[in-house]
This record gives C-alpha cells, structure tokens and sequence, in this order.
C-alpha cells in the first residue's frame, strides 16, 4: 500500500511540474500578439496626415469662397464669397477687406475685432473654392475663353485645356501677356513647337495671364 502511496504522489509530482512548464508557454505565445499590435496603432496618426488641403500662403482673391468658423458662435461662422470690391461682411463686425491676405492674416484681423465683443475669440478661415486663380486664352483655338487657375500649369496645359490649336493657328509666333501689379503688361513670346520639342522653356503661368494664338 505505502509504495503504490508513493507512486501516485510521484505521479501527481510529475503532472504538476509538466504544467509549471506549460503556462510559460502559453505567456509567451501570447507577447507576440501584443508586439503586433502596437505597429497598427503606431501607423494610425500617419494616415491622417495631410487631410488638411487648405494652404497657409495662400492670398485671398476676389470671387474666392472662404469659410470662417468662430468657436462656440454658430450665428458668427459661415460660408461667403469675396465681393468685387474685395471684402466680406460678418454679424457685429461688418465689412472686412479679405482680399490680398493669407487666411491666417485674416483670421487674426477677425480675432482682433472680435475681442472687443467675445473673450479669447477662436477663429478659423479656410479657402474652401478657389475662383479668383484665372487665366485667359485667346485666338486661334478650339475653346477659347476664362480658365482656372488652381494648381500648377504651364502654357502646354492652358492649350489642351482650349481644345488645341484651329486649322489656321500659327503656334510659332503664340504668346503670353503677363499683368504686373501695376498694371502694365510684359509680352513673353512662346514657340510651341521649340516647347514641345524641348528646346524652349515651357512656361508656368500666372493668375490673370493671358494667351494669344495668333
């Protein structure tokens, strides 16, 4: 009796050292699966990287839609276009010239006036269309007429976008009449085969240049 008392306290023994051994096991098959999981969380502000479109430099134009948010004052936040005369009206403030500032110029111009009727005014201004970016083409083209200008283009762009050139265009002797501020304007002749081959600068345009296909 005494030895087959001892064989089952053997037995038991052995068991329970086996499951001493497995539960480390089992802890560590578990770790890599919180090591993975830390990657994905790691990644997640990656993605929401660059979902503000709006930029900074921008300057405000005429016909340019903007949106200005004042926090916790929905009857002051809205959506409006650049008038001709180059402002914009809010409640309690009135008219405001947006025209030639940067949205974050305006929206500290907009808190200034504001503090005087709410403390710490937090205001936002954002671009939300982009009109007053323009450029014309005119002549011997398919559609001629007013383009936008919303990002980079150069005057290989401004064509295909007028359809190309008509039968009877001479896109050798093409040019560009660039607007300075001061009004006057600087002819830049563009030699559309020279550009296409390579051999001349395709030129960037600007806001309020205008095309001539001759």
């Amino acid at each position: 009796m005494r030895s087959k008392f001892f064989f089952a306290v053997l037995m038991l023994s052995v068991a329970a050292a086996c499951a001493a051994q497995t539960v480390p096991q089992q802890t560590s098959a578990a770790a890599p699966q919180t090591s993975q999981q830390k990657p994905d969380d790691a990644q997640a502000p990656a993605a929401a990287k660059g979902t503000q479109e709006n930029d900074p430099d921008y300057v405000i134009g005429i016909e340019d839609v903007i949106a200005v948010n004042v926090w916790h004052e929905p009857e002051m936040s809205r959506a409006m276009g650049v008038r001709p005369d180059g402002k914009i009206s809010l409640p309690l403030i009135g008219e405001v010239v947006a025209e030639g500032k940067t949205p974050k110029q305006l929206q500290t111009e907009l808190s200034k006036k504001l503090s005087d009727l709410i403390k710490n005014p937090d205001v936002t201004v954002i671009v939300q269309d982009i009109k007053s970016q323009k450029f014309n083409v005119l002549g011997e083209v398919q559609k001629p007429g007013v383009f936008q200008l919303t990002k980079p283009m150069t005057v290989l762009d401004a064509i295909a976008m007028a359809g190309g050139f008509r039968d009877f265009a001479k896109p050798k002797k093409m040019y560009i009449l660039r607007r300075a501020k001061d009004g006057s304007n600087t002819k830049i002749p563009v030699n559309y085969n020279n550009v296409i081959k390579g051999n001349d600068k395709n030129v960037e345009l600007e806001s309020r240049d205008t095309i001539i296909v001759p």
